[in-house]
């Protein structure tokens, strides 16, 4: 800062400074307000849930499980039927378990089997029904339609 020399100086030095406070201040303020609408725990809630909801991992992750919980709850299903003998059930739970522990921890196995899967459905011929020619596979129109007798 410069010497000041005169009152008027002075004056205008001092008037400048509380203008400057003046604006750090509402700046001050602002921030604060918004470091305690951060820091409220809804709003901390509501954060985390959006960055969690954002994540492409959880996404992944949550997917995989439920694919695997379903897979293992299915095999269980099919595999106790309706018995009431408890080694079965027993059975049951370990099968669970174990298919959704190798579903969820091995997904990119499942996915390429039922891609090879949905490959041998699309790859089968076109049948004929009532006259018309109707394609299995996905968008591909039927070309041509017959008559039926004349």
């Amino acid at each position: 800062m410069q010497k000041i020399n005169t009152a008027t100086s002075l004056r205008n030095a001092i008037l400048e400074l509380e203008m400057r406070q003046a604006n750090e201040g509402k700046i001050l303020k602002e921030q604060f307000h918004i470091a305690y609408e951060s820091l409220k725990p809804l709003n901390l809630i509501k954060n985390t849930f959006k960055q969690a909801a954002g994540s492409v991992a959880l996404k992944e992750n949550l997917l995989n499980t439920s694919v695997g919980l379903t897979a293992g709850y299915l095999s269980k299903i099919l595999f106790e039927g309706v018995s009431h003998n408890p080694l079965k059930k027993l059975l049951g739970s370990a099968l669970m378990f174990g298919i959704t522990n190798l579903v969820t921890k091995n997904p990119e196995t499942l996915k390429s089997i039922g891609m090879k899967l949905l490959k041998v459905i699309r790859s089968r011929p076109s049948a004929h029904v009532n006259g018309t020619v109707i394609a299995e596979e996905i968008n591909i129109m039927p070309s041509k339609t017959l008559t039926q007798k004349e």
